[in-house]
């Protein structure tokens, strides 16, 4: 099965204990924390079985979505280093990289 990039990102309603949230994150091995409430990881579960396993770490007035990326992206100042955020979420032998003075693009 191949893996794949997904952006995960959450709002915890009521709940300020994110270390346990956290941890289910990271615990997928690869991983970036790209701004406060959005992370992406590389793996090769489904959607809806990162989901399931990172509802068990939320309470029921959170909320989260898990979506699989497309490999296409642009940013600014993320969390995670432009190198890591290049590396796992842009598929360089489908991208065509352009470069700004403050912006890397990938289309």
């Amino acid at each position: 099965m191949n893996t794949e990039a997904y952006i995960i990102t959450y709002d915890l309603v009521n709940n300020t204990d994110y270390e346990p949230l956290y941890n289910a994150i990271k615990s997928y091995g690869t991983w970036g924390k790209i701004t406060e409430s959005t992370w992406v990881i590389v793996t090769n579960r489904p959607a809806s079985m990162i989901r399931d396993h990172l509802l068990q770490f939320l309470k029921p007035t959170d909320r989260i979505l898990v979506v699989k990326t497309a490999h296409v992206a642009a940013w600014h100042n993320t969390l995670a280093s432009n190198e890591w955020v290049k590396a796992n979420l842009c598929d360089i032998n489908l991208s065509k990289v352009i470069y700004s003075e403050r912006r890397i693009f990938y289309a």
